[in-house]
């Protein structure tokens, strides 16, 4: 299992581990997970953007928000609705997640851009915690076509449909495909998945790709 890098003072190990969202050279990793024989979902061959050479995704022709903080984050087909903690960096360069004690919370990267706005922002949330599954348990199982709601600080809504997820190894995280601008407002959600094991945690991230198509 990976360093706890959520505070000072150790903890025990349990049944269920945490995770941590970081950043090394650009590129943002999950590690640490849950020590069962059944993990969270993982996504389907058919719901990963791998193996369609030549394919591409047009932008919605979508007029971007103004910047606002988001507020909240819904996954109606999870039963996710959770609120939302902005989140920064540590004195290590990684991208602090929220506190793993609270099992319904996710945190926006609030260095980069807001949902809405014109490029990749960046929700990401926990697996699970010491007492079991957490906010994003559940991410892996997402679909093609699924909604993903952010009410934000101003009041709007920026609602985003997935076109894709998937699960990468940890060790070769591909930080441009994930975050880069594609001209348009889109949604990354990200928690830890593939394979766990008790020496180096989870070995991969579920990572969640979506555009917004409408806001209200």
């Amino acid at each position: 299992m990976g360093k706890d890098i959520y505070g000072s003072e150790p903890r025990r190990r349990s049944p269920w581990g945490v995770l941590a969202l970081v950043m090394l050279s650009g590129i943002a990793l999950m590690k640490n997970g849950a020590d069962v024989g059944i993990g969270p979902p993982q996504p389907a061959a058919a719901a990963s953007l791998a193996g369609r050479a030549g394919e591409t995704f047009l932008p919605v022709p979508l007029e971007p928000l103004p910047y606002a903080p988001p507020a909240r984050v819904r996954i109606p087909s999870l039963k996710v609705d959770a609120p939302i903690m902005d989140v920064g960096l540590d004195e290590k360069g990684w991208i602090a997640a929220p506190p793993p004690q609270d099992p319904n919370l996710a945190g926006w990267y609030q260095n980069g851009v807001a949902p809405g706005q014109r490029g990749t922002a960046v929700i990401v949330g926990h697996v699970d915690n010491q007492a079991g599954p957490a906010v994003f348990y559940g991410l892996g199982s997402v679909k093609h076509g699924n909604l993903i709601e952010v009410p934000r600080l101003d009041g709007s809504t920026a609602v985003f449909e997935v076109y894709g997820v998937e699960v990468f190894s940890k060790h070769d995280f591909p930080g441009v495909r994930v975050y880069g601008d594609t001209g348009s407002p889109e949604l990354r959600v990200i928690t830890c998945g593939g394979g766990y094991s008790e020496a180096h945690g989870y070995d991969g991230n579920v990572v969640v790709f979506a555009r917004m198509v409408k806001a209200r």
